[in-house]
């Protein structure tokens, strides 16, 4: 891995008044398409929605609170592999902190991981122990939020993961752990395939492996026969993003830098858990836990400003790219000590026997009660215990 700037420098988010003024005036002239004819989602992110989510962007929304709440946390930015790479490392005011670095996914950024950093920093004030404490590295993908766009083909998983622990060596921790949903997990998984020096295991919350190989898991059981079923009905009426962003994210990168409208409904249109319940905290007026109207528009609002719909939509391509490099070579095995945590509102609740079949490493699994793919926005509570859980046998 070539280095041409080793240092790491602190980061501050100031957006100019200008920028705002341009993303209202782009919410202001949008032309609206006529209201689906169903009455569900089956047609997509419905117009009652997207309608509620501009009015409330243009009208009760404040960026300026948003970029306060990031800049009151240690930010900075590290070139790794020729590109820029923004994080947030917060310090546990606990010794013996265990470190760790959580990616999130798309189309999430670092505004999904915040819950997460008062539990896992400072435990005891959220009702865990001092010795469950972690420093917590929260780095943005390349192509999103605000580290650089790559401007060569070659990011995939695999990639960022070295670079992951270049960062985590370059702040100087020699012995940490990794955490990851969604192309978070992605990440996670190929830290844990090529165990760099000083990862100690990794936790997920999302089994991305079985959406490509799902014939070589058992589908005995009634669990196993469900998360079938669920991985099923994705494929066949839920994966229009996924297909999109794999196979052309250029085209889809014109409409989402050129209106915040369609930003937000491509960016809605993930899967059907987190979309009604996104779509019932604008038009229910019934967040689901930190699924708030304001984290929402937060979230869009950082890709708006930062430009980065197309480059993070190409993260997906690069994924298959790999694969397809790979040419059916399985990556090695993770023999780091794997914990995973099945949140019932998951595209597919992935059961206990699927993890073993892709761990044998497996030393945590859990199903929790509530929660679903954006597991550390909706519960960041729940996770933080989670990872407390999976990761205490490494202390």
């Amino acid at each position: 891995m070539t280095m041409t700037d080793l240092t790491i420098r602190p980061f501050a988010v100031h957006v100019p008044d200008g920028d705002l003024a341009d993303l209202q005036r782009r919410i202001a002239t949008i032309r609206w398409p006529s209201k689906e004819l169903v009455a569900d989602r089956s047609q997509g992110v419905q117009l009652a929605t997207i309608r509620e989510l501009a009015r409330y962007w243009t009208t009760d929304y404040d960026w300026r609170e948003c970029e306060a709440r990031l800049n009151a946390l240690p930010q900075f930015k590290t070139e790794i592999d020729g590109e820029d790479i923004h994080f947030i490392h917060v310090r546990s005011r606990h010794e013996n902190a265990l470190p760790l670095i959580i990616t999130h996914g798309w189309p999430g950024s670092v505004i999904e991981m915040l819950g997460v950093i008062g539990p896992l920093t400072d435990p005891t004030a959220h009702g865990g122990h001092a010795v469950d404490a972690f420093d917590v590295v929260i780095p943005s993908l390349p192509g999103y939020g605000f580290s650089d766009e790559p401007t060569s083909v070659g990011w995939d998983p695999g990639r960022i993961a070295r670079a992951w622990a270049e960062l985590m060596r370059r702040l100087g921790y020699t012995r940490y752990v990794a955490q990851g949903g969604d192309q978070g997990a992605a990440v996670t998984d190929a830290m844990g395939s090529q165990a760099p020096a000083g990862l100690a295991g990794i936790h997920l919350n999302f089994l991305r492996q079985a959406l490509g190989n799902v014939s070589s898991l058992p589908a005995d059981s009634e669990a196993e026969r469900a998360a079938l079923a669920a991985i099923n009905t994705f494929r066949t009426s839920g994966s229009g993003y996924f297909l999109e962003q794999a196979t052309r994210p250029q085209t889809i990168g014109y409409a989402l830098l050129a209106s915040p409208v369609a930003l937000a409904a491509w960016m809605l249109d993930h899967d059907t858990d987190s979309y009604y319940k996104i779509s019932r905290a604008f038009t229910g007026g019934q967040p689901s836990g930190g699924l708030t109207r304001e984290s929402i528009v937060d979230n869009l609002t950082v890709y708006w400003l930062t430009g980065t719909g197309a480059a993070a939509a190409r993260s997906y391509w690069e994924t298959g790219r790999a694969q397809a490099l790979a040419a059916g070579q399985a990556p090695p095995p993770v023999k780091l000590p794997v914990g995973f945590t099945t949140f019932p509102g998951e595209v597919f609740r992935a059961p206990r026997s699927w993890l073993e079949k892709s761990y044998p490493s497996l030393t945590y699994f859990n199903e929790v009660d509530r929660g679903g793919h954006f597991a550390a926005w909706e519960e960041p509570e729940l996770l933080a215990t989670e990872i407390r859980a999976a990761f205490r046998s490494l202390r």
